[in-house]
Protein backbone atom coordinates (compact mmCIF):
# COMPACT_ATOMS: atom_id res chain seq x y z
CA UNK A 1 0.00 0.00 0.00
CA UNK A 2 1.29 3.46 -0.85
CA UNK A 3 1.46 6.06 1.89
CA UNK A 4 2.41 9.70 2.18
CA UNK A 5 2.88 11.93 5.21
CA UNK A 6 3.69 15.58 5.65
CA UNK A 7 4.12 18.13 8.39
CA UNK A 8 2.27 21.41 8.14
CA UNK A 9 3.07 24.64 9.95
CA UNK A 10 0.88 27.56 8.91
CA UNK A 11 1.92 31.16 9.49
CA UNK A 12 0.50 34.52 8.59
CA UNK A 13 0.50 35.10 4.84
CA UNK A 14 3.46 36.99 3.47
CA UNK A 15 2.85 40.48 2.12
CA UNK A 16 4.52 41.25 -1.17
CA UNK A 17 6.85 39.20 -3.32
CA UNK A 18 9.99 40.29 -1.49
CA UNK A 19 8.84 38.94 1.86
CA UNK A 20 10.90 36.02 3.16
CA UNK A 21 8.43 35.00 5.88
CA UNK A 22 10.31 37.11 8.43
CA UNK A 23 7.29 39.30 9.18
CA UNK A 24 5.66 36.80 11.61
CA UNK A 25 8.95 36.40 13.47
CA UNK A 26 9.37 40.16 13.80
CA UNK A 27 5.78 40.51 14.98
CA UNK A 28 6.30 37.75 17.55
CA UNK A 29 9.47 39.45 18.80
CA UNK A 30 7.62 42.75 19.25
CA UNK A 31 4.82 41.03 21.19
CA UNK A 32 7.31 39.23 23.45
CA UNK A 33 9.16 42.49 24.08
CA UNK A 34 5.87 44.21 24.99
CA UNK A 35 5.04 41.38 27.40
CA UNK A 36 8.43 41.71 29.09
CA UNK A 37 8.06 45.49 29.45
CA UNK A 38 4.55 45.07 30.87
CA UNK A 39 5.79 42.53 33.42
CA UNK A 40 8.68 44.79 34.48
CA UNK A 41 6.36 47.78 35.02
CA UNK A 42 3.88 45.65 36.96
CA UNK A 43 6.64 44.15 39.07
CA UNK A 44 7.99 47.63 39.88
CA UNK A 45 4.57 48.90 40.99
CA UNK A 46 3.89 45.90 43.21
CA UNK A 47 7.37 45.88 44.72
CA UNK A 48 7.21 49.57 45.63
CA UNK A 49 3.81 49.16 47.29
CA UNK A 50 4.54 45.94 49.17
CA UNK A 51 6.83 47.39 51.86
CA UNK A 52 4.37 50.20 52.60
CA UNK A 53 1.40 47.85 52.94
CA UNK A 54 3.35 45.41 55.10
CA UNK A 55 4.44 48.20 57.47
CA UNK A 56 0.92 49.60 57.77
CA UNK A 57 -0.61 46.14 58.34
CA UNK A 58 1.78 45.52 61.26
CA UNK A 59 1.11 48.98 62.69
CA UNK A 60 -2.70 48.73 62.35
CA UNK A 61 -2.90 45.03 63.49
CA UNK A 62 -5.07 44.28 60.46
CA UNK A 63 -5.08 40.63 59.44
CA UNK A 64 -6.89 41.32 56.17
CA UNK A 65 -4.30 43.95 55.25
CA UNK A 66 -1.51 41.55 56.22
CA UNK A 67 -3.16 38.86 54.08
CA UNK A 68 -3.24 41.31 51.19
CA UNK A 69 0.47 42.03 51.72
CA UNK A 70 1.21 38.30 51.71
CA UNK A 71 -0.74 38.05 48.49
CA UNK A 72 1.50 40.79 47.11
CA UNK A 73 4.53 38.63 47.91
CA UNK A 74 3.01 35.84 45.83
CA UNK A 75 2.27 38.35 43.06
CA UNK A 76 5.89 39.51 43.01
CA UNK A 77 7.17 35.93 43.02
CA UNK A 78 4.70 34.96 40.29
CA UNK A 79 5.74 37.89 38.09
CA UNK A 80 9.40 37.09 38.61
CA UNK A 81 8.72 33.49 37.64
CA UNK A 82 6.76 34.70 34.62
CA UNK A 83 9.68 36.87 33.50
CA UNK A 84 12.04 33.91 33.82
CA UNK A 85 9.67 31.68 31.87
CA UNK A 86 9.30 34.27 29.10
CA UNK A 87 13.08 34.51 28.81
CA UNK A 88 13.47 30.74 28.59
CA UNK A 89 10.61 30.49 26.09
CA UNK A 90 12.55 32.72 23.66
CA UNK A 91 15.34 30.16 23.36
CA UNK A 92 15.17 28.30 20.03
CA UNK A 93 14.65 24.57 19.76
CA UNK A 94 17.91 22.67 19.99
CA UNK A 95 19.27 19.27 20.94
CA UNK A 96 16.71 17.18 22.79
CA UNK A 97 14.33 20.16 23.16
CA UNK A 98 12.83 19.76 19.70
CA UNK A 99 9.72 21.80 20.59
CA UNK A 100 11.81 24.54 22.22
CA UNK A 101 11.25 25.80 25.77
CA UNK A 102 7.79 27.31 25.53
CA UNK A 103 6.30 24.75 27.91
CA UNK A 104 8.30 26.39 30.71
CA UNK A 105 5.54 29.00 30.67
CA UNK A 106 3.02 26.28 31.51
CA UNK A 107 5.14 25.06 34.41
CA UNK A 108 5.36 28.63 35.71
CA UNK A 109 1.58 29.01 35.43
CA UNK A 110 1.10 25.78 37.40
CA UNK A 111 3.45 26.99 40.15
CA UNK A 112 1.57 30.30 40.28
CA UNK A 113 -1.75 28.51 40.68
CA UNK A 114 -0.46 26.20 43.41
CA UNK A 115 1.07 29.14 45.27
CA UNK A 116 -2.31 30.89 45.22
CA UNK A 117 -3.95 27.84 46.77
CA UNK A 118 -1.25 27.67 49.47
CA UNK A 119 -1.73 31.36 50.32
CA UNK A 120 -5.50 30.91 50.48
CA UNK A 121 -5.09 28.03 52.95
CA UNK A 122 -2.72 30.06 55.15
CA UNK A 123 -5.03 33.10 55.20
CA UNK A 124 -7.98 30.88 56.12
CA UNK A 125 -6.06 29.43 59.06
CA UNK A 126 -5.07 32.91 60.30
CA UNK A 127 -8.65 34.15 59.97
CA UNK A 128 -9.98 31.25 62.08
CA UNK A 129 -7.42 32.06 64.78
CA UNK A 130 -8.40 35.76 64.66
CA UNK A 131 -12.09 34.87 65.04
CA UNK A 132 -11.25 33.05 68.27
CA UNK A 133 -9.12 35.89 69.63
CA UNK A 134 -10.01 39.28 68.05
CA UNK A 135 -7.41 42.05 68.24
CA UNK A 136 -7.91 45.84 68.13
CA UNK A 137 -7.47 47.23 64.63
CA UNK A 138 -6.74 50.81 63.47
CA UNK A 139 -9.31 51.46 60.78
CA UNK A 140 -8.00 54.67 59.19
CA UNK A 141 -4.46 53.51 58.27
CA UNK A 142 -5.99 50.26 57.07
CA UNK A 143 -8.41 52.20 54.84
CA UNK A 144 -5.67 54.39 53.33
CA UNK A 145 -3.40 51.44 52.55
CA UNK A 146 -6.21 49.40 51.00
CA UNK A 147 -7.29 52.34 48.81
CA UNK A 148 -3.76 52.87 47.51
CA UNK A 149 -3.50 49.12 46.92
CA UNK A 150 -6.69 49.17 44.86
CA UNK A 151 -5.30 51.97 42.67
CA UNK A 152 -2.02 50.08 42.13
CA UNK A 153 -3.86 46.88 41.25
CA UNK A 154 -6.16 48.74 38.87
CA UNK A 155 -3.12 50.01 36.99
CA UNK A 156 -1.65 46.51 36.86
CA UNK A 157 -4.93 45.02 35.60
CA UNK A 158 -4.94 47.56 32.76
CA UNK A 159 -1.36 46.65 31.85
CA UNK A 160 -1.78 42.85 31.96
CA UNK A 161 -5.25 42.53 30.45
CA UNK A 162 -4.06 42.95 26.85
CA UNK A 163 -1.86 39.83 26.92
CA UNK A 164 -3.85 37.67 29.36
CA UNK A 165 -5.97 35.99 26.66
CA UNK A 166 -3.17 34.46 24.56
CA UNK A 167 -0.59 33.57 27.22
CA UNK A 168 -1.42 31.16 30.04
CA UNK A 169 1.59 32.31 32.04
CA UNK A 170 0.55 35.96 31.87
CA UNK A 171 -3.01 34.90 32.64
CA UNK A 172 -1.70 33.47 35.89
CA UNK A 173 -0.09 36.79 36.78
CA UNK A 174 -3.28 38.59 35.72
CA UNK A 175 -5.39 36.39 38.00
CA UNK A 176 -3.01 37.11 40.87
CA UNK A 177 -3.59 40.84 40.39
CA UNK A 178 -7.36 40.43 39.98
CA UNK A 179 -7.59 38.49 43.23
CA UNK A 180 -5.45 41.11 44.96
CA UNK A 181 -7.66 43.94 43.66
CA UNK A 182 -10.80 42.20 44.93
CA UNK A 183 -9.15 41.62 48.28
CA UNK A 184 -8.34 45.35 48.44
CA UNK A 185 -12.04 46.08 47.95
CA UNK A 186 -12.89 43.73 50.82
CA UNK A 187 -10.28 45.35 53.05
CA UNK A 188 -11.69 48.82 52.25
CA UNK A 189 -15.19 47.79 53.36
CA UNK A 190 -13.74 46.13 56.46
CA UNK A 191 -11.74 49.29 57.30
CA UNK A 192 -14.84 51.47 56.95
CA UNK A 193 -16.82 49.13 59.22
CA UNK A 194 -14.05 49.08 61.84
CA UNK A 195 -13.54 52.85 61.71
CA UNK A 196 -17.26 53.69 61.90
CA UNK A 197 -18.74 50.86 63.98
CA UNK A 198 -15.72 49.20 65.63
CA UNK A 199 -16.65 45.81 64.18
CA UNK A 200 -13.40 43.98 64.87
CA UNK A 201 -14.73 40.63 63.68
CA UNK A 202 -15.12 41.95 60.14
CA UNK A 203 -11.34 42.03 59.72
CA UNK A 204 -11.22 38.22 59.95
CA UNK A 205 -14.31 37.96 57.73
CA UNK A 206 -12.61 40.09 55.08
CA UNK A 207 -9.57 37.80 55.33
CA UNK A 208 -11.77 34.79 54.58
CA UNK A 209 -13.17 36.67 51.58
CA UNK A 210 -9.62 37.29 50.35
CA UNK A 211 -8.80 33.59 50.78
CA UNK A 212 -11.92 32.51 48.90
CA UNK A 213 -11.26 34.83 45.96
CA UNK A 214 -7.64 33.71 45.84
CA UNK A 215 -8.61 30.04 45.70
CA UNK A 216 -11.29 30.63 43.05
CA UNK A 217 -8.79 32.40 40.80
CA UNK A 218 -6.26 29.58 41.24
CA UNK A 219 -8.40 26.54 40.44
CA UNK A 220 -8.99 27.23 36.70
CA UNK A 221 -5.32 28.11 36.25
CA UNK A 222 -4.17 24.83 37.84
CA UNK A 223 -6.72 22.82 35.83
CA UNK A 224 -5.69 24.33 32.50
CA UNK A 225 -1.97 23.97 33.25
CA UNK A 226 -2.38 20.30 34.21
CA UNK A 227 -4.49 19.71 31.11
CA UNK A 228 -1.68 20.98 28.87
CA UNK A 229 0.99 19.04 30.74
CA UNK A 230 -1.16 15.88 30.48
CA UNK A 231 -1.39 16.59 26.73
CA UNK A 232 -5.16 16.90 26.65
CA UNK A 233 -6.82 18.38 23.58
CA UNK A 234 -7.71 22.07 24.18
CA UNK A 235 -11.23 22.76 25.42
CA UNK A 236 -12.05 24.65 22.22
CA UNK A 237 -11.42 21.55 20.05
CA UNK A 238 -13.41 18.32 20.23
CA UNK A 239 -11.42 15.37 18.80
CA UNK A 240 -14.62 13.62 17.71
CA UNK A 241 -15.64 16.68 15.67
CA UNK A 242 -12.20 16.89 14.06
CA UNK A 243 -12.36 13.18 13.15
CA UNK A 244 -15.84 13.55 11.66
CA UNK A 245 -14.69 16.58 9.71
CA UNK A 246 -11.77 14.66 8.21
CA UNK A 247 -14.04 11.76 7.28
CA UNK A 248 -16.36 14.16 5.44
CA UNK A 249 -13.80 14.52 2.63
CA UNK A 250 -14.82 12.33 -0.35
CA UNK A 251 -11.64 10.30 -0.64
CA UNK A 252 -11.07 9.69 3.09
CA UNK A 253 -12.15 6.14 3.93
CA UNK A 254 -11.23 5.99 7.63
CA UNK A 255 -9.34 7.81 10.38
CA UNK A 256 -7.34 5.11 12.12
CA UNK A 257 -5.55 7.26 14.70
CA UNK A 258 -5.81 10.89 15.73
CA UNK A 259 -3.90 12.77 18.43
CA UNK A 260 -4.51 16.40 19.40
CA UNK A 261 -2.58 18.14 22.14
CA UNK A 262 -1.31 21.55 23.24
CA UNK A 263 2.38 22.39 23.37
CA UNK A 264 1.81 25.81 24.94
CA UNK A 265 -0.87 28.48 24.83
CA UNK A 266 -1.96 28.93 21.22
CA UNK A 267 0.28 26.13 19.90
CA UNK A 268 -1.90 23.11 19.08
CA UNK A 269 -0.54 19.97 17.40
CA UNK A 270 -2.39 17.26 15.48
CA UNK A 271 -1.11 13.89 14.32
CA UNK A 272 -3.38 11.53 12.37
CA UNK A 273 -3.27 8.38 10.22
CA UNK A 274 -5.89 8.28 7.46
CA UNK A 275 -6.88 5.63 4.95
CA UNK A 276 -7.77 7.13 1.58
CA UNK A 277 -9.18 5.85 -1.73
CA UNK A 278 -6.34 7.28 -3.78
CA UNK A 279 -3.44 5.35 -5.23
CA UNK A 280 -1.40 8.01 -6.98
CA UNK A 281 1.02 10.11 -4.95
CA UNK A 282 0.04 13.33 -6.74
CA UNK A 283 -3.61 12.86 -5.75
CA UNK A 284 -2.64 12.13 -2.15
CA UNK A 285 -0.49 15.26 -2.00
CA UNK A 286 -3.39 17.37 -3.26
CA UNK A 287 -5.74 15.88 -0.66
CA UNK A 288 -3.10 16.37 2.04
CA UNK A 289 -2.89 20.10 1.35
CA UNK A 290 -6.69 20.37 1.39
CA UNK A 291 -6.86 18.64 4.79
CA UNK A 292 -4.18 20.84 6.32
CA UNK A 293 -5.83 24.04 5.11
CA UNK A 294 -9.17 22.76 6.43
CA UNK A 295 -7.71 22.00 9.88
CA UNK A 296 -6.18 25.45 10.07
CA UNK A 297 -9.28 27.35 8.97
CA UNK A 298 -11.94 25.36 10.83
CA UNK A 299 -10.16 24.47 14.07
CA UNK A 300 -7.15 26.81 14.25
CA UNK A 301 -4.69 23.90 14.15
CA UNK A 302 -1.61 25.41 12.51
CA UNK A 303 0.72 22.45 12.96
CA UNK A 304 -0.36 19.01 11.75
CA UNK A 305 1.32 15.76 10.77
CA UNK A 306 -0.85 13.62 8.50
CA UNK A 307 -0.09 10.16 7.13
CA UNK A 308 -2.21 9.03 4.21
CA UNK A 309 -2.34 5.34 3.29
CA UNK A 310 -4.08 4.00 0.20
CA UNK A 311 -6.65 1.32 0.98
CA UNK A 312 -7.27 0.33 -2.65
CA UNK A 313 -6.02 -3.06 -3.81
CA UNK A 314 -3.50 -3.17 -6.55
CA UNK A 315 -4.88 -4.25 -9.92
CA UNK A 316 -3.96 -7.74 -11.03
CA UNK A 317 -0.94 -7.80 -13.34
CA UNK A 318 -1.28 -9.54 -16.74
CA UNK A 319 1.08 -12.50 -16.65
CA UNK A 320 2.63 -14.56 -19.44
CA UNK A 321 0.45 -17.53 -20.50
CA UNK A 322 3.07 -19.94 -19.19
CA UNK A 323 2.33 -18.66 -15.69
CA UNK A 324 -1.43 -18.46 -16.11
CA UNK A 325 -1.93 -21.99 -17.42
CA UNK A 326 -0.56 -25.35 -16.67
CA UNK A 327 2.56 -26.01 -18.73
CA UNK A 328 1.69 -29.70 -19.15
CA UNK A 329 -1.74 -28.93 -20.59
CA UNK A 330 -0.20 -26.56 -23.09
CA UNK A 331 2.26 -29.18 -24.22
CA UNK A 332 -0.46 -31.82 -24.56
CA UNK A 333 -2.61 -29.49 -26.67
CA UNK A 334 0.26 -28.79 -28.98
CA UNK A 335 0.95 -32.53 -29.29
CA UNK A 336 -2.68 -33.22 -30.25
CA UNK A 337 -2.57 -30.53 -32.89
CA UNK A 338 0.42 -32.18 -34.39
Amino acid sequence: MASIQEHSNFHSPAIGPSCKCSHPNKLGSVVKRQKTQTLLITLGLLGSFFLAELSISIWSHSLSLLADAEHLVSDIAALGLTLLANWLAKKPASGQATFGYRRVEILAALVNGLSLLAIAAFITYEAIVRFQAPEPVLGLPMLIAATVGLVVNALNITLLHQHSHDDLNLRGAFLHVIADALSSVGVIFAAIAIYCFNWLWIDAAASLLVAGLTALSAVPLVQESLGILMEYAPNSIKPAEVEASLKSFPHVENVEKIYIWTISTGQVMLCAHLQVKLRHVEQQEHLLRQLQVHLNQEFGIEESILQLTSCERKESVVLHPLFRNNLVSLLSKSHEQC
